[in-house]
């Protein structure tokens, strides 16, 4: 037998001796095919009835249909055996047998089960789910041998994209009662094929370190219980082919290669060795930047005027495409439709440069006559049409439809989106089809942070970037450990009234402890916001807030009742609850992620919040500001960050510990929450009591440690100078411990990322303190879901 069913057709010879002869083979035929012998002598037959047995879902005309012999035709033995081979192929019967009886031929068949149960055996690496989303035989189906076969091999396949390439998928059959059967696919997963070693040739100016931070394959290391990217998956290398191509040519090397990907087995054949070998080419930086005007009203001089690109910088096609936006919107600001800017570069080998001449033409003119998207079960059409600058009606612009598309897969409510255009009903009409595949966009958390100054919390949230597919976010986090909770609840709008503004809400309500005090904090309070772009770079937020907070005994605390406090303290405590009605604003511009340098960026940020105006109990003016600078050196492999931050307030003889500045890690590490500052004398009492005042200057590098990628290790070093002072009413404090004393500290840091979380190991040394300031060697932080 070649599989486990036996398909057979028996001839009981009752006509002449010729006939049994010729028909002799067909009665011995195996599965899969019929063999007539050729008598010298042509037999022609002739059956007066044909019968059919053994069918109940498969109807007898259907059957005969198959076999093409009707009562009374004369059929030849190749003809015979031909309706036999149609029956079989039919694919509905189990097994075929044509018996000859007399003058009437007997077509009996076994029709195939029908499958009443399926299960999936021995997968731990694949769910059932996904294993049965690839399957074609179904529950109540008529079950076949051949599509239980391909369901094995789709299985199969499944797990080649997963690294199992040793995986094996059989399928099995339990019979049951009243022709039905169950199939079982017995899964063999064996170990996955890891990347044993993933390295370069052909790569000079950038070390093999660096690049395999760049790919998404990761080599096999300790973690590799927990990180899946160290199979080897085809899909994902010509991803990484991709994405180094990205990487060289942001960075000028226009010639780069990916020549090829040589995967080798490893000798056991559990492990991979996966080479890139690359052809970088030579760096190219920007030369003369030139524009030219085919149109007499859009002036040359106009368009360079907003060309942002300098001769000297290195060469990204990032610039360019940001030089053609600002002249297409500098365009459209000035009312001339269907201008288009064709760069056009002219290479200088010797100087290994690239001449840029922006060229203004006049496009054709081809308008948007519709915009249709498919595939948005959950999201509204609304959200997707929002990323698009151009509707129905306006002039049709390619670059302007690619733009686009790169800003509706940044939503992330898409697993998979595809833009493209085709001709409408008219040449100079044309349709843009937008076709979107959603993905979950909604999770829970539960798990906990912990820093050696605060303990550990337990978080749980809850957050939906697409509520309701309104592309609007909404999130709720609960935060809790023994002493202090806090319940956050925050909603953004990012097109209100269908503008590009965004309207943010948020709300809170809890208690807390700080460390470095024996007092609770409890507040809760609302927050309303606009934000809106105001530049390329920069954005304004407009907020208000509404806060009602008290600070209370700590019932805990063994050292007595309030009269342990300094004096500011206890006035505090013995308030009743206080409201704070202000207004605010905040200006940020940040070029760290979409600036000219892929290397190169820096933050700033103003804000200030008014307290008193709008009434409340409170009145004070708060002012905070920060400068980041970020660059990489040395080949891109060490980071070096630099940042100016400080904040003032200002609230007369009525600022209150719940709105002073505290030192914490984020301002001056190396001293403990509260450590620096202002303190009190009361009773021998140290207490923080905060300042009026903070600035910081905090400088940062990080850099590899040399060890494989793999295990998430990174090496740092760090240097803070800064300070807390200043107070109001001085009665009551360490002598002149709220005067301005400078900080300085030096450290280390160990990083270490983690499928669990980021972990940060800290380890300092204050230069620079005063003796009553506390000081923390050691900080260990930790974020973590599972």
């Amino acid at each position: 037998m070649l599989s486990m069913y036996h398909r057979s057709t028996r001839v009981k010879p009752r006509l002449a001796r010729a006939f049994a002869l010729s028909f002799a083979a067909f009665a011995v035929t195996s599965v899969s095919y019929t063999v007539f012998p050729a008598p010298a002598e042509a037999q022609s037959y002739r059956f007066t009835n044909v019968a059919v047995e053994g069918n109940a879902r498969v109807s007898s005309g259907t059957i005969l249909s198959y076999a093409g012999i009707s009562r009374g035709q004369s059929v030849s033995g190749g003809e015979l055996n031909d309706a036999y081979q149609k029956v079989l192929g039919s694919g509905l019967f189990e097994t075929v047998e044509f018996v000859p009886s007399g003058s009437t031929l007997v077509i009996k068949v076994t029709e195939f089960p029908v499958v009443s149960r399926i299960s999936i055996e021995g997968n731990r690496k694949v769910s059932d789910d996904a294993l049965m989303s690839v399957l074609t035989t179904k529950v109540r189906g008529v079950y076949s041998p051949s599509d239980a076969e391909a369901d094995a091999a789709n299985m199969t396949k499944m797990y080649e994209a997963k690294g199992q390439l040793v995986a094996t998928v059989t399928p099995k059959i339990i019979r049951r009662s009243d022709n039905r059967v169950d199939v079982v696919f017995e899964v063999t997963e064996g170990k996955g094929v890891e990347i044993e070693r993933l390295s370069f040739v052909g790569n000079r100016n950038y070390s093999d370190s660096r690049l395999r931070r760049v790919l998404e394959t990761k080599q096999a290391g300790a973690l590799r219980f927990i990180i899946g990217r160290d199979t080897y998956t085809e899909d994902r290398i010509q991803f990484d082919k991709q994405v180094l191509t990205d990487f060289y040519t942001s960075r000028g090397y226009i010639d780069f290669q990916v020549l090829n990907v040589a995967a080798e087995f490893s000798r056991e054949r559990n492990a991979y060795f996966l080479t890139f070998n690359v052809r970088e080419g030579q760096k190219y930086e920007f030369g003369n930047i030139t524009v030219s005007s085919e149109i007499a009203e859009a002036l040359e001089e106009d368009f360079a005027k907003v060309n942002k690109i300098r001769a000297g910088q290195t060469y990204s096609p990032l610039a360019v495409e940001n030089s053609i936006d600002r002249m297409e919107a500098l365009a459209l600001k000035k009312g001339i439709d269907f201008l288009r800017v064709e760069p056009v570069v002219t290479r200088n080998q010797r100087s290994q440069t690239l001449d840029i001449e922006f060229k203004l033409t006049r496009g054709p003119r081809v308008f948007v006559e519709r915009i249709d998207i498919e595939g948005n079960q959950t999201t509204l059409d609304r959200v997707v049409r929002q990323k698009f600058k151009v509707v129905e009606g306006d002039p049709f612009n390619p670059r302007q439809i690619r733009a686009s598309a790169e800003r509706i897969r940044a939503l992330g409510f898409f697993s998979n989106a595809d833009v493209e255009t085709r001709q409408g009903s008219a040449p100079d009409q044309m349709i843009v089809d937008v076709n979107v595949t959603e993905k979950p966009t909604g999770s829970f958390t539960f798990g906990g942070n912990y820093s050696v100054s605060d303990g550990a919390n337990l978080i749980a949230s809850f957050s939906e970037a697409n509520f309701l597919g309104r592309g609007q976010s909404l999130s709720f986090s609960l935060t809790t450990d023994i002493d202090d909770g806090s319940l956050s609840f925050n909603f953004v709008e990012p097109a209100f009234l269908g503008r590009d503004v965004a309207f943010g809400f948020s709300a809170g309500l809890g208690t807390s402890q700080p460390g470095y005090a024996e007092y609770n904090i409890e507040r809760g309070y609302i927050s309303p916001r606009l934000t809106f772009p105001v530049s390329e770079h920069g954005s304004l937020t407009l907020n208000y807030r509404a806060e009602m907070a008290r600070i209370t005994d700590d019932d805990d605390y063994s050292g007595g009742d309030v009269t342990y406090y300094a004096k500011q303290i206890q006035d505090d405590i013995a308030a009743d609850w206080e409201t704070t009605s202000s207004v605010g604003y905040s200006y940020s511009y940040d070029t760290r992620r979409s600036g000219l340098s892929t290397n190169s960026g820096i933050l700033f940020k103003f804000g200030q919040d008014f307290a008193g105006p709008v009434g409340g109990d409170v009145s004070y003016t708060k002012t905070s500001f920060e400068l980041t600078g970020r660059t990489k050196v040395w080949n891109e492999e060490i980071t070096l960050v630099a940042t100016l931050e400080g904040g003032i307030l200002d609230a007369g003889d009525d600022s209150s510990l719940a709105n002073r500045y505290f030192n914490s890690s984020s301002i001056i590490r190396g001293f403990e929450t509260g450590g620096i500052g202002p303190r009190s004398t009361k009773n021998d009492n140290d207490a923080a009591l905060g300042g009026n005042y903070y600035a910081v200057a905090r400088l940062d590098a990080q850099f590899p440690l040399g060890l494989p990628e793999e295990y998430g290790l990174s090496g740092g070093l760090f240097f803070d100078y800064g300070s807390v002072w200043g107070l109001d009413d001085t009665d009551e404090i360490y002598e002149g411990s709220d005067d301005l004393h400078w900080r300085s500290v030096i450290g280390a840091s160990v990083f270490w990322t983690t499928p669990l979380g980021p972990l940060r190991f800290n380890f300092s040394k204050a230069l620079q303190k005063e003796d009553y300031d506390e000081e923390q060697t050691f900080d260990l932080t930790i974020s973590t879901s599972f």
